[in-house]
This record gives C-alpha cells, structure tokens and sequence, in this order.
C-alpha cells in the first residue's frame, strides 16, 4: 500500500510530467522574503526567521500552543476545472502541507519527521466553480516549532490584472482621545483598501472610509493607506498625521509622572520593616500590603498590620493614621492593596461580593485611605470554560468583582484611586490564548484579568502589570520577549498602549489605554522578585515609550510622553539597597 506521502510525490510527478507552459506559481511570497505578507498564522503563532532557511534568506516559524497547532495560510486565484500542484520544503516533527476550499477533494500531505529540510508534494484538481483555493501549513499540538520555506502552487495562470494605483487625498476628519477619522479618493479597481498606523497594516476597509480607534490619548500618529485587489496591493499613499485629543478619565490628583510603591504594612520579610512616616516624598503612590480575605470565597478582607513579635519597630495605630494624613497633606496617595501572593480572592457569589464592598469599605474609612488596589494573583480569578469573550463576562468571580468596584467608586466619586496589579499572564499573555480556548484544555486563568480592565477602563487610574515573575511573553511583533532587559519592558508596555487581538482574533480587539493610566511594574532590586531589571535598562525602556530613543529591535506603535511612571516592589526592598531606584527614578521625571 502506498503511503499518502507516497501517492502524492507519484501524482505530482505525473502531473509535472505534462505541465503546460503557461503555468505558473500563483502562492505569493512563498519564501517568507517579505515576512509573512500574504500568510495568515492562527493565534499569531509564526514569525520568519533568518536560520534555518532552505531558500534565500528567510523561513517561516510556527509554533504550536495549548490547541492551536500553527496553521499559516493564504488564499489563492485558480481557474476553475483546472489541475494544481502544491509543494514545499519543511523540517520539524508532524509538519503539514495541504489545501482547501479546492471544490473537489481537499488534499494534505505530512511528514513525521524532518530533522532537515524535507519536500513534501501533493496535487488536486478544482472545482467546476472554484475561482479560490486555500494553501495552509501547519504543525501539531505540542511538538514544538516547526519550520517551512519555498512553498509553491503551480497551475493555470489566472489574469487577475495589475495592482490598483496608490490611493490619493487622504485626510483626517474627526478626532477624539481613542480615534482618528480617515478618508481618501477611490481607486478603480480596488476591491478594499488597507490603513497602516505608523507603518503597520491595522485594519482593512470596503469604502474609502475608515475610523482607526483604540489609540492612546494625546500621541502623535502617522497614517497611510494602499489599495488591493486580487493583483495584489499598492504602493502606500503619502502619509498623514494627527495627534488624538486629551484623554477625559477620572480626576486622580497624581502628578504628571508618578513612582507607586508597595509597603509591607501587615508583615516583615528579609528586607525589614519601613515606617510609613519614613517613606520618601519620591513616593507618589503608596500601596499598603496587604489586605486578604477570611477565607478564599468569603469576601470578609481584613487589613492586619504588622505585629510587634514580627515587626519591631512597627508604629502604633494612631501614629499609622497620623502618618496617612501627613501623606496626604503632601499630597500623595495611600492605598490599600487587596490579595497578594498569599491573599486569594474568589468573589463566586453576590453575598460574597456584598460582604468584600462593605469590608474594604470599613478598612478605607478606618484608616482615611485614598483608594484601592487589587492584586489578584494565583486563582483568584479563572474564567468559565463557555465564557469566550471578555467583552461581556459570565464567569461569577469576574462579573463579582467588577460589580463590587463599580460599586465602591461610585460610593467615594471621582477621586477615589483605583489601582491594579495583574501578572503579565493575566494580561499580555491574552494575546495568545484567552481561558481555556476554543477546544478546552487551556489554562482558564489566562486573560483572565482582560474583562475587569475593560469593564473599569473609564474608572481606572492606574495599571500597572508586573513585568516580573513571568515567563516568555509574545508580543505585537509575534516575537516572545523575555524578562531582563528593556527589550521586555517595552514589548509588555506596547501592548497595552496600542491593544490587541484578543487570542489571535482580529475582530475581538483589546482596546488601548491611556498612557497616563499606565505605570511600569518591576522589582526595586535583585532581592525583591524575579526579573530584576538594571537602572540603565529601565532608562532606555523610559527613554523609548516617551521619546522613541534607545528602543532597540523592538519597533513601538508610538509614542507616549504622558506615561504615568513606573510601580516597583518595594520601597522595603527599595530601603535594603540604599534607595537605588527611587533616586535613580524620581530623578527622572524630575
């Protein structure tokens, strides 16, 4: 019996035996010369690469994760009643080649094993009515990247004509703090147009209109558009500018720039304990650590301040409230941070939600306190596996816990600070992969923290992400970025400045938001968490997000000057090592 690896070399044989003249391949950049122009990868799981090539000087890389197994793809113009060939060159264990769509039978072909370059081959023959046909490769789950390169589809040549001209009379209209109105002149023979933001494709538009949204208050963006029909796309139109409006969220009374620490208040560690009227004036924002719950689902938060047995030369009461109101006179900002590593938190009813709005209500009027930080870490919140779209919640923790925020900004108004500090696999990481995916079998945690940002985004003050304790994180680029250096810092911030598809899905966009709504979370020294990162490399990740200097390979989608600052963990450890980050940082901004 032949294998199918077998009968498909023998029929594209046959068939290249009697190949016409006048065929052609129709696949367009098959060798990943110009990136992945014209493939589409499934959860933005390919990049090209320079090594290993078998052609020229780039590759594709797909790379399998959770349930989805890399597909790249791209549709193709055939000729009806017409036989094809497909072929390409591969390496990587379980790596597919295939078509669909070809109105007869659909055809794929795969090795099992390719520890070198290896030529795959299969061939089919279209539909009477088939005028396009999908060219995909893919690899399978959980068996690691895979690698493809010089991919072909030979067959009868469709005249499909020449790329529209280069668009003309683009224009901005209507500008507010998150959008950009554009329109430009038609194009004959265009059957869509293509809008590039500051050089990269972001949407796509039917007319000659089109409203880029998603966009950071006060940045200066730099648009163009090209004109595309099945010959292919234009040259980009002359560029415009415009600069979105200022941004109408919450009155924070924060400086324009802002360090926000975290003060070990209700226990000690290595690096001691700090009295809160010894905290530095650099400390715009001082989160107190922590408050945690009664138990798991209880709701009940309870702020226990360190014990003189564990911290002894922790303040008394009354010199702890009397410290607060200094701070504030100073006019800085005293919190109270909910959760931690230790502090899990599952809001799984409305009685539990009750009793955590009345709870940590009773801790900010004991105490006078500005606001709240919620530091959800470990399973505090998991999403539903029927729960797809963060958009529009349904798990019970996460619609509990927006609910009881809603409620107690409400209660105090527009001053109240609210403040979060979600892992960057909460977050970020929701670019990949959102709950347990389309399949099931993902961890229900990841984006988890998505659906609570964007229900609060009108009444967050601050967010800022520990870029700590992660591991590798992809970023708009589809590149992973790993913790150490600036490179890291500026990927992670990107994303939240610019948004993203949700799990790969274009037409579920995260939106952006506002860089005064942003702060950089890092470790103050390498004593306080995994992913320290040096004083320089911190500057050069300032210097590129607010002047687009010292970026390095990692290309930003703007940029930002009005970025908040930055968050560390924590003055006590900021204490240990001589205040190193706060006069490092607090000087910058200065």
């Amino acid at each position: 019996m032949l294998t199918v690896a077998a009968l498909a070399v023998s029929g594209f044989t046959a068939l290249s035996s009697v190949a016409r003249a006048a065929d052609a391949d129709l696949a367009k950049n098959g060798g990943f010369e110009a990136g992945l122009d014209s493939w589409s990868c499934s959860a933005n799981s390919g990049t090209t690469v320079k090594s290993p090539v078998h052609g020229g000087s780039s590759a594709l890389q797909a790379t399998p994760a959770g349930n989805d197994y890399a597909q790249c793809a791209q549709t193709v113009t055939v000729k009806p009643d017409s036989q094809y060939s497909l072929a390409g060159y591969v390496r990587g264990s379980y790596v597919y080649l295939g078509a669909s769509g070809t109105g007869t039978t659909d055809v794929s072909t795969w090795t099992q094993s390719a520890p070198d370059w290896q030529r795959l081959t299969t061939s089919f023959r279209t539909g009477p009515s088939t005028t396009k046909v999908t060219i995909y490769t893919h690899g399978w789950y959980a068996t690691g990247a895979y690698y493809a390169d010089d991919l072909s589809l030979t067959g009868p040549a469709v005249d499909v004509g020449q790329p529209p001209t280069t668009p003309t009379g683009l224009a901005v209209g209507t500008i507010t703090s998150s959008s950009v109105a554009l329109s430009w002149s038609a194009v004959t023979g265009a059957t869509s147009y293509a809008i590039y933001r500051d050089g990269v494709k972001v949407q796509t538009a039917s007319g000659t209109s089109a409203t880029v949204s998603g966009l950071s208050a006060a940045t200066a963006y730099s648009f163009q558009v090209t004109a595309v029909n099945d010959a292919g796309e234009s040259a980009k139109s002359t560029a415009v500018t415009a600069t979105t409006s200022t941004g109408s969220g919450p009155t924070s009374g924060l400086p324009t720039h802002a360090l926000v620490g975290y003060l070990h208040a209700s226990f000690a560690n290595g690096s001691g304990y700090t009295r809160l009227a010894d905290v530095p004036d650099s400390w715009d924002v001082i989160d107190l650590a922590f408050g945690e719950p009664t138990s798991v689902t209880s709701g009940d938060i309870r702020f226990n301040r360190c014990p003189v047995s564990e911290c002894a030369n922790v303040e008394s009461d009354a010199d702890f409230k009397a410290a607060i109101k200094a701070k504030q006179a100073a006019g800085k900002k005293v919190l109270i941070s909910i959760g931690g590593a230790n502090g899990q938190v599952q809001l799984t009813t409305t009685a539990a939600r009750d009793t955590f709005v009345s709870s940590v209500s009773n801790i900010i009027d004991t105490y006078g306190l500005d606001g709240l930080d919620i530091d959800f870490e470990g399973h505090s919140l998991t999403l539903d596996a029927s729960d797809t779209n963060f958009k529009s919640p349904a798990t019970p923790v996460v619609v509990n816990l927006i609910a009881a925020l809603k409620t107690l900004k409400a209660k105090y108004g527009s001053k109240f600070v609210l403040s979060m500090a979600p892992e960057t696999f909460f977050v970020q990481m929701g670019y990949q992969f959102y709950g347990t995916g389309k399949f099931g079998g993902q961890d229900p945690r990841c984006g988890a923290y998505l659906p609570v940002i964007y229900a609060l985004r009108d009444d967050l003050t601050l967010l800022h992400v520990q870029d700590y304790n992660s591991g590798p994180i992809m970023g708009l680029d589809n590149q992973y970025h790993t913790m150490g250096g600036a490179d890291f810092h500026i990927a992670m911030t990107d994303m939240l400045l610019t948004g993203f598809p949700v799990a790969g899905d274009t037409n579920n966009v995260f939106p952006a938001l506002r860089p005064d709504q942003i702060a950089i979370g890092m470790p103050a020294s390498v004593n306080a968490g995994n992913g320290y990162v040096a004083p320089a490399e911190v500057t050069k990740t300032l210097d590129c997000l607010t002047k687009k200097v010292s970026c390095g390979s990692y290309a930003t989608h703007g940029t930002w000057p009005t970025l908040r600052g930055l968050m560390t963990w924590s003055i006590n450890w900021d204490r240990y090592s001589n205040w190193e980050f706060q006069k490092t940082f607090d000087g910058y901004f200065s």
